[in-house]
């Protein structure tokens, strides 16, 4: 009986082999966990469609950011979810505004032990829900939206932000906010560039977080990418890198792996990707009926996205990972 020469399967016996072996390693240091700020509220709000996450106070999200710090998660990026909203999203750059807020008092009580990133756009903050301020036709209004994101980073960077992550597509963005941030003095804040960020219909859990609909019914498909694309995407991330981004991101993570793979192929900059609310609340539901094993499902999921070329991981999962990579 003949037997083949080389076996694969030698290095799969045990588990120290396969450990030994394992081409690619996931920690709590390539994890950052998305935090939402609520202003007005006494206590946390559990959020239904992303089970397990809440809406947090200002105090919670504090503990909530020491907890994430003592499991090995080095970054938070901050979501503020206002009281009012107004057709410009002036909340997002105002000093008292509850992003700022948080962050100052995060900054305060966290100092270094955990990056402070803040997620910059307006969506959360305009009554029409859209990523910037519209036109007298109802569309977004490219130029005049980045003057008004140069204001949001001014404001974040002096609440303590020490990296920027605007997240609503317009172009020019990154350009816009680096020469703000330096013309103020901010030279050692960091850009992370939501360079190849979808028009994906996994995002309903993540606006029912921030309490954001989008008026009359419609979407953001005039701005953000087109599913079908991919070197489109290739595309925006070069422009952003041109514009002085320091970290870029691709949104989805798990639909669009092959667009991560290409960014890793196209750029040495570190390369980031968002495991989005409806990615997460996926495994949550199907986990609740038993239908998988929903920590073995999480890890490969995080696992995959790791392997496709991402040094960081955006995901709702970072504390449960976290726990379960310190064993």
């Amino acid at each position: 009986m003949a037997y083949p020469a080389i076996r694969m399967r030698r290095l799969r016996r045990t588990p120290v082999l396969r450990e030994m072996v394992a081409e690619t390693r996931l920690s709590p240091a390539d994890l950052i966990a998305p935090l939402f700020v609520r202003e007005g509220i006494a206590e946390p709000q559990p959020i239904p469609s992303l089970p397990g996450v809440v809406q947090h106070t200002v105090e919670t999200a504090v503990k909530e950011a020491r907890r994430l710090s003592s499991l090995g998660v080095p970054a938070l990026v901050l979501f503020g979810v206002p009281a009012a909203k107004d057709p410009t999203g002036s909340g997002a750059w105002d000093p008292a505004g509850i992003a700022q807020v948080a962050l100052r008092r995060l900054s305060d009580e966290l100092a270094d032990d955990m990056l402070l990133i803040a997620d910059l756009c307006l969506d959360e903050y305009t009554d029409h829900g859209h990523c910037g301020i519209l036109d007298g036709c109802g569309s977004v209004d490219n130029d005049l939206t980045l003057a008004r994101y140069a204001d949001v980073a001014l404001a974040q960077a002096a609440a303590g932000a020490r990296v920027v992550a605007p997240s609503g597509m317009m172009d020019g963005q990154v350009g816009a906010i680096r020469a703000a941030l330096d013309g103020a003095g901010f030279h050692d804040v960091a850009i992370l560039a939501y360079a190849a960020k979808y028009a994906s219909a996994l995002y309903g859990p993540f606006r029912d977080a921030v309490n954001v609909s989008i008026a009359g019914g419609g979407d953001r498909r005039g701005y953000q990418q087109d599913p079908r694309n991919r070197r489109e995407a290739l595309r925006e991330i070069a422009l952003d890198i041109e514009e002085g981004a320091d970290m870029v991101m691709v949104k989805p993570a798990l639909a669009y792996l092959d667009v991560i793979a290409a960014a890793r192929a196209r750029t040495d900059l570190p390369l980031a990707a968002y495991h989005v609310s409806g990615e997460y609340s996926m495994i949550k539901a199907a986990a609740e009926r038993g239908w998988i094993d929903g920590a073995a499902v999480a890890l490969e999921h995080t696992v995959a996205i790791k392997r496709a070329g991402a040094d960081l991981i955006l995901t709702y999962l970072a504390g449960e990972l976290a726990e379960a990579l310190n064993g």
